[in-house]
């Protein structure tokens, strides 16, 4: 039997990226009837599928964000065991992205593809690091898939954090951060650079915070800061969503130092443009050589490149020999990267 090409079977759909002949969605952009999602944020885990197939921990999260509308059924596979579902053999991989997350490994009468969904290579204690998977066709995301990101180490960009603290001991330190993955590992990396003091919480980021504690990940000594003292906040350090940073809410905090964590904070003109004092570049995506690396670990004929910056990986990858097309996959987002 000849093996069959991957766009005979993994198809582009209104609705997202098809699975044919396991008649399934990866990552739905709209509600299906069957949906494997790699991981928990909400361009990629939306509300309302019929089946939906994830890892336990993306399950949760879904449960968490979703409640009832998480899904009409809920199926976990754990990492490395494999599932067949209409003679496509899956199962999942890590992805590094955040909790959870998953690449997607497909296999269908001899022909193997990976579907990446986000993912990341650098240091990150609250998720499992990315597992390369070599691949006939790797279905990699270019969010920054530009030569000039190029990431700093995360615990170089906490060093910078901490040192600001010691230098304005008077001043509350405030850390833009997405909820889901990025909270929690700003927090876990300045546990880890030995900051043992309470870390004050917006509202927003308490659910997840407290669903990731349960689930295994320990973060220390958190602590609301809607209920603290203006006072109590001077020398500390506070976590909130990015939209809030520059807000009504953060004006009860004493004299604070306004920071976002994201790898856009190598761009200088957005730091500028959104008043941050503090860029700090930390990312839960791949930077352009982790995105190089990654190729050059898994692509064994093809790579499909989808939401991001396509054109510069796309030419890299074929200037290194690998057949590249772009998928062109609308409705990701990338803001908080």
């Amino acid at each position: 039997m000849q093996t069959p090409r991957a766009e005979s079977w993994v198809k582009v759909r209104p609705g997202g990226l098809w699975i044919e002949p396991g008649d399934f969605f990866i990552d739905p952009t709209r509600p299906a009837s069957r949906a494997v999602i790699t991981h928990g944020h909400a361009d990629h885990a939306r509300p309302n599928n019929g089946h939906v197939l994830a890892t336990p921990a993306t399950i949760a999260i879904m449960q968490a964000r979703y409640g009832d509308q998480a899904g009409a059924t809920l199926q976990s596979l754990p990492y490395g065991q494999d599932l067949t579902i209409n003679d496509v053999k899956l199962r999942f991989v890590p992805a590094g992205h955040v909790l959870g997350s998953a690449q997607v490994v497909l296999d269908w009468r001899g022909s193997r593809v990976v579907v990446s969904g986000d993912y990341k290579r650098s240091f990150d204690p609250t998720c499992d690091a990315f597992e390369p998977v070599e691949a006939d066709v790797f279905i990699t995301e270019a969010t920054f898939g530009l030569p000039i990101f190029r990431h700093p180490d995360p615990q170089d960009e906490i060093a910078k954090l901490l040192h600001s603290v010691s230098l304005y001991p008077e001043r509350s330190h405030v850390v833009g951060a997405y909820s889901l993955g990025k909270c929690q590992r700003v927090i876990a990396l300045l546990r880890r650079a030995g900051w043992d003091q309470p870390i004050w919480l917006h509202g927003a980021l308490q659910p997840l915070c407290e669903l990731y504690e349960r689930l295994g990940i320990p973060l220390g000594d958190l602590r609301p800061a809607t209920t603290a003292k203006k006072n109590d906040m001077a020398g500390q350090m506070v976590l909130a969503p990015p939209s809030e940073i520059s807000e009504r809410w953060s004006r009860r905090l004493p004299d604070p130092v306004t920071c976002v964590a994201s790898g856009w904070m190598q761009v200088r003109q957005r730091a500028k443009q959104r008043g941050v004092e503090l860029p700090l570049v930390i990312s839960d995506h791949a930077d352009w050589d982790e995105l190089c690396r990654t190729l050059h670990e898994v692509v064994r004929g093809e790579v499909w490149v989808t939401h991001g910056r396509e054109d510069a990986l796309l030419r890299m990858a074929e200037l290194e020999g690998m057949k590249a097309r772009a998928l062109r996959l609308v409705g990701f987002e990338d803001d908080e990267a």
